[in-house]
């Protein structure tokens, strides 16, 4: 394979895939803007329709969401899946409040925008990618099963959406392959091979009210009950093991001259490991029972996303991708990573690579201050070409 014909043909495409993003950044598709995700959904679809796909939508069943959408080729073999999102974090409020739309900035090399990097630009790589592989190798393109699987609703992490995916391939994919943005810096590109997984938990603690003057004694005090446990719920943070719990919530009681009869804490743990992750649930759930007062507490775990733990699928697929920037003398990077995606829900599908968007920064953020401190989302314009040929090159080099 000749990487200048693949450089030739992304240079060529690359306009189109601008005015693709442009497209997908105008339209605000916060999450439970359905009419938004579904519009974004509607320029994807009709994106790819001159390479061959073939669009089916499903709703979400996450209450306010629009459709996922599913773009399917059909070819030999199970098929490649290449994974991103219609969704973003910013409401319509909050866009219009902070002028925050399309800014194309050429002498900063960046793309401003809701959902530039988060996951739109993703969007725009995938196409820029097929398009350069169909120009470059068409028949290594033309033989091979597609599968453009778009989240509707990927920033609130359900898992409806792994659960349709799976059932469009069968069970078994040939590769998974995630767009969310990869960075590049003096080490090289990254690429993301595993994700840690997070449980969510809630702990309520039920005392008794009473006067905290003339009948402290008879009280018995929740937040005291909530306090005395949150140390052991923070100690389950252990390096070895690659898991972390961040308390992130606590409310209780109302006014200082009343026992506190109620309080409640809230909060995450993530590991890199399954393994590790059920230890840390198996012992949050335990902590319901009594407390040394005699308040009562019940723990509740109120969400769960599953570990991508890597291993040696993936890294066949990292050793294929970094063979294919070596062609263009450039390097990647294989990195961990403790942020979810869409690979958490699809890795059992069969071998996952993620981060292979573009490079850019400022996720999740709308606000740009007169001082610079404060910058919104940016895509970096110049990573488009070089992602997407690497991208192409792994592809076509697949069996």
């Amino acid at each position: 394979m000749n990487p200048n014909l693949f450089q030739a043909a992304a240079e060529r495409h690359l306009p189109g895939a601008l005015a693709l993003l442009r497209d997908l950044v105008a339209v605000n598709s916060f999450t439970t803007n359905a009419s938004g995700v579904d519009e974004v959904a509607r320029i994807t679809a009709a994106a790819f329709v001159p390479l061959g796909f073939h669009a089916e939508t499903i709703p979400c069943t996450f209450p306010g969401a629009g459709h996922h959408l599913f773009l399917s080729r059909q070819g030999a073999g199970d098929p490649i899946v290449l994974v991103t999102h219609s969704d973003t974090v910013f409401p319509p409020e909050e866009e219009a409040a902070n002028r925050f739309c399309w800014d194309e900035r050429p002498a900063e090399g960046r793309i401003y925008g809701p959902g530039t990097i988060d996951n739109k630009g993703g969007t725009a790589l995938i196409w820029l990618a097929l398009m350069t592989l169909r120009d470059a190798e068409p028949e290594s393109y033309a033989r091979r099963s597609w599968l453009v699987a778009v989240n509707a609703a990927e920033e609130v992490t359900g898992n409806d959406f792994g659960l349709l995916t799976s059932d469009r391939c069968r069970g078994r994919a040939r590769a998974v392959l995630v767009y969310e943005g990869g960075p590049v810096d003096e080490q090289g590109w990254h690429l993301v091979v595993s994700r840690k997984g997070r449980s969510t938990w809630r702990l309520e603690a039920g005392g008794r009210a009473a006067h905290a003057g003339s009948k402290h004694h008879e009280g018995i005090n929740a937040i005291d009950a909530l306090a005395s446990t949150l140390p052991r719920i923070a100690a389950l943070t252990d390096a070895a093991e690659d898991r972390t719990v961040n308390l992130g919530r606590i409310e209780g009681g109302t006014v200082v001259n009343r026992v506190p009869h109620e309080a409640a804490a809230e909060w995450e743990c993530r590991a890199t490991h399954p393994a590790s992750l059920e230890r840390a649930d198996a012992f949050f759930s335990s902590l319901s029972g009594g407390a040394h007062n005699g308040a009562t507490l019940i723990a509740h775990r109120t969400g769960h996303t599953p570990p991508w733990p890597g291993g040696n699928g993936t890294l066949a697929l990292f050793a294929r991708w970094e063979s294919a920037a070596a062609a263009m003398d450039l390097k990647t990077v294989a990195v961990p990573r403790g942020g979810l995606s869409d690979a958490n829900h699809l890795w059992r599908l069969g071998p996952t690579l993620d981060g292979l968007g573009p490079a850019g920064g400022n996720a999740h953020c709308s606000e740009r201050s007169e001082d610079g401190s404060k910058q919104p989302e940016y895509l970096e314009i110049a990573t488009m070409v070089p992602k997407a040929v690497m991208n192409a090159l792994a592809l076509a080099g697949m069996d």
